[in-house]
């Protein structure tokens, strides 16, 4: 798949913070596979269309599944398809404030959307910080979706400001869970 290879990228994994949500008493790499798997039997729901989208966009299935289960809990913490206090729209929350959402909540139009704006931060990172390796670029298009690009300045700080001070992170251990545990 394109953009780099989600296994070879470093993570630290769930801040306590973010582990906190599902009460866990530790937190890191640990802590975000338990929450991984806590989201797949709502996650295989979607497997079909997630490996759609990653097959037609050239975007692993499981960094999809990574920011689905990071950002709507694979649909759990939705109301009516919204979050962020009806800010944000569907599995992979596209931002109101910042994009028109597309299709249904749970639809492959709307997991296409949400990729192409994972896909223009990859790409934008890619520019900013061309001597980065394809994974460092992969894991800062990560950050970005949650931060935007002006707010990741270095590599090894990309999650200072993000929710949690850790979104990249948790999503890449998320998504390596559900590339080697959960057949994405």
């Amino acid at each position: 798949m394109g953009y780099g290879d989600i296994m070879k990228v470093d993570t630290s994994g769930a801040s306590v913070k973010t582990a906190g949500q599902d009460r866990l008493t530790y937190a890191g790499v640990p802590a975000s596979n338990t929450m991984a798997q806590t989201d797949l039997g709502r996650m295989n729901n979607y497997k079909a269309i997630i490996q759609e989208v990653g097959g037609k966009k050239d975007v692993d299935p499981a960094i999809i599944a990574g920011i689905i289960s990071r950002e709507s809990r694979a649909g759990n913490v939705l109301v009516n398809g919204w979050g962020d206090n009806g800010n944000a729209w569907g599995l992979m929350q596209v931002d109101k404030r910042y994009h028109t959402p597309q299709g249904g909540w749970n639809s492959e139009e709307h997991l296409s959307q949400g990729t192409d704006i994972l896909i223009s931060f990859i790409k934008q990172i890619k520019g900013k910080f061309p001597s980065w390796t394809a994974e460092q670029q992969l894991k800062g298009g990560i950050a970005a979706y949650n931060i935007g690009v002006r707010g990741v300045q270095t590599y090894e700080r990309m999650d200072v400001g993000t929710t949690g001070d850790d979104y990249s992170s948790d999503v890449v251990a998320r998504a390596q869970w559900y590339k080697s545990q959960g057949g994405f």
